[in-house]
């Protein structure tokens, strides 16, 4: 499942372009889509996909030749590979509907998993209006308010990777700029338009009348759940956004305050800048919650000017903490859904997980530790409404070849594996590193991490090969992290002398 024959490094000099030439330029294929998949972690879809004859054979290459970097992707190999290496291991064929992934959100019916989380990418009747035509199940608005909402320029800032896609985001973005009335007007339309997609209502109140009434708005025109947005890092004001959900008191007191005005379903949305987020979720469901949103941004800082001092983005001399995202924010996203999912009292509560989602196998892992519903910003921000595309068909894919005839059977699958402290691991095995020295290209890269970062236990050969020492190996498996050519498996167990 998790041996990819073809993985991003293969075509980091693919742009993966809107409208693009590839596609238009070969005719008889989309290439441009079956590499998007291969981004994707869709290798397998990409490959299921491919027509029986191979249309590549005795080909010119006009795919590479029109290719905004002319012959720099190896398009035609890619497709090679994909028929000849990942075609043939192919274990059922693609589904020929998506009736696994339908799902529930607090009992509102979702025709698959994956909604846009409450941010700029749906923010306005247009852009809503063409994420539900490109497949997603539903939106979480962004988040509406009372208040005059001001925005700075420019409000990004990421981290990038060598290829220039980003790892991690930085942004200082408030609420909805639009009035409440404009709002609920998209909300009128969304729904006469597209009746069967979901909208789950962001709300940010400054008093409990305000938390009520705006509950009470949403209900009246058409939304089918409300998402209480307790975390926003980016408030001008004290008492607004992370600063409510740092208090349990007032989560309970302001959820309490949206019940009264609706029967709609409620999802608490905590901060993650916190210790832990159980208090606040079992305040949430106190005051009358239904479910969880689970991670908003974390509080950052990202890149101090060398010449300027002023960090990233920097507006007119200044620039401020903001709110981190992206697919380096996972991990711990993953950790405060597995709190909330393994939390006896918060049994029975729906999880909606985001943070860091970009591939349907980061989908599968927050679905694995509790999450019902899925929510995505940042990913699309990147890449665009499309991805929903391989979200869903490498999500479908897995859950017919793993057996499942719906996507609940795997929520929460991996919880009983989790503990809260290492101390529970089991300490007197050790897992030796076996090195494929087919694959391995003599690099050294295994030596200079084990002996600088951990036990010494390999070296080089004269003819350029790891040997490994099993007396000094304790089994980290540092260096199957660190080796480029992935070169490196676990293998045989040892027990420890005792």
């Amino acid at each position: 499942m998790f041996e990819r024959k073809l993985n991003r490094s293969d075509m980091l000099r693919c742009t993966l372009c809107y409208d693009a030439p590839c596609s238009a330029a070969c005719g008889r294929l989309d290439p441009a889509g079956l590499l998007r998949s291969v981004w994707f972690d869709d290798e397998k879809v990409a490959a299921a996909r491919l027509p029986e004859s191979d249309p590549c054979q005795n080909c010119a290459e006009p795919c590479e030749a029109a290719c905004v970097r002319p012959n720099e992707v190896p398009i035609r190999e890619l497709l090679r590979r994909l028929r000849n290496e990942v075609r043939p291991e192919l274990e059922v064929p693609l589904p020929e509907d998506e009736e696994r992934l339908r799902t529930d959100l607090c009992g509102v019916p979702l025709e698959n998993p994956f909604l846009l989380s409450s941010s700029v990418v749906a923010s306005n009747y247009d852009m809503c209006a063409r994420a539900f035509e490109a497949g997603w199940a539903g939106v979480c608005f962004k988040t509406i308010c009372s208040f005059d909402i001001h925005e700075v320029s420019p409000r990004f800032s990421a981290i990038t990777g060598d290829n220039g896609s980003i790892i991690g985001f930085k942004n200082v973005e408030q609420l909805s700029d639009h009035s409440v009335a404009e709002n609920m007007e998209i909300f009128r339309r969304l729904k006469q338009n597209y009746p069967t997609k979901v909208i789950l209502a962001s709300i940010m109140g400054q008093n409990e009348a305000e938390w009520e009434e705006l509950a009470r708005q949403c209900e009246a025109n058409g939304a089918d759940a409300i998402e209480l947005n307790f975390s926003c890092p980016n408030m001008e004001k004290g008492g607004l956004g992370s600063d409510i959900g740092q208090n349990p008191d007032l989560v309970e007191r302001y959820t309490a305050a949206a019940r009264r005005g609706t029967k709609l379903p409620i999802l608490v949305k905590p901060t993650p800048n916190v210790a832990n987020m159980s208090e606040a979720a079992e305040a949430g469901k106190r005051g009358g919650a239904d479910g969880f949103s689970v991670i908003n941004t974390i509080k950052s800082i990202i890149g101090v000017n060398p010449h300027t001092y002023i960090t990233s983005p920097a507006v007119h001399g200044m620039s401020a903490v903001g709110g981190y995202s992206g697919n380096a924010v996972k991990p711990i996203a993953l950790r405060f859904l597995a709190e909330l999912g393994k939390n006896p009292a918060l049994a029975g509560m729906h999880l909606s997980g985001m943070g860091g989602v970009e591939t349907w196998l980061d989908a599968l892992e927050f679905i694995l530790l509790g999450a019902t519903s899925i929510q995505v910003t940042t990913a699309v921000m990147q890449y665009g409404y499309r991805i929903v595309e391989d979200l869903k068909a490498g999500l479908n894919l897995y859950l017919a070849e793993k057996g499942f005839h719906s996507l609940k059977e795997a929520v929460g699958l991996a919880l009983d594996s989790v503990s809260p402290t290492t101390y529970a691991l089991e300490r007197d095995t050790v897992i030796f590193p076996k090195f494929l020295q087919e694959k391995c290209i003599g690099c050294g890269r295994c030596v200079v991490s084990c002996a600088d970062g951990g036990h010494q236990a390999i070296t080089l050969t004269a003819e350029r090969k790891p040997k490994l020492n099993g007396k000094k190996c304790v089994g980290c498996h540092l260096c199957l992290l660190v080796c480029p050519q992935k070169a490196i498996r676990s293998t045989r167990k040892r027990i420890k002398k005792v």
